[in-house]
């Protein structure tokens, strides 16, 4: 009896990681073996960097924060206790945000917590 092979499924497959790996400099893009663990490689990095992403979003908010609460007189950590205390909640994201882009209403929200 011969040998039966899922060829379908295998060339779909294959079409699929060579898919991915358009855009690879040299043999990456289209050697199959190349191609395939190139593209495992990516991914793999792809899901590292997503985690990584959102530490380094955090700590720009930190150092922008920083930076603007440092022209009242305070530093990150107190004005973000004194936040704290006043039972004002807003993320490090909005803070940084309105640091940046209106420090008008930053301005107030410091001088409300000192």
């Amino acid at each position: 009896m011969p040998r039966s092979v899922n060829s379908v499924a295998a060339k779909a497959r294959k079409k699929r990681v060579l898919k991915s790996a358009k855009g690879y400099f040299g043999r990456r893009k289209n050697v199959w073996t190349v191609a395939k663990n190139a593209v495992e490689k990516g991914l793999a990095y792809a899901y590292e960097g997503r985690k990584l992403k959102k530490r380094d979003y955090r700590s720009m908010w930190i150092v922008r924060i920083n930076a603007a609460v440092r022209e009242y007189g305070l530093s990150y950590s107190v004005f973000m206790n004194k936040l704290k205390e006043a039972g004002i909640d807003l993320n490090r994201k909005a803070l940084a945000d309105l640091a940046l882009n209106s420090p008008d209403a930053f301005k107030a929200i410091v001088e409300k917590v000192k």
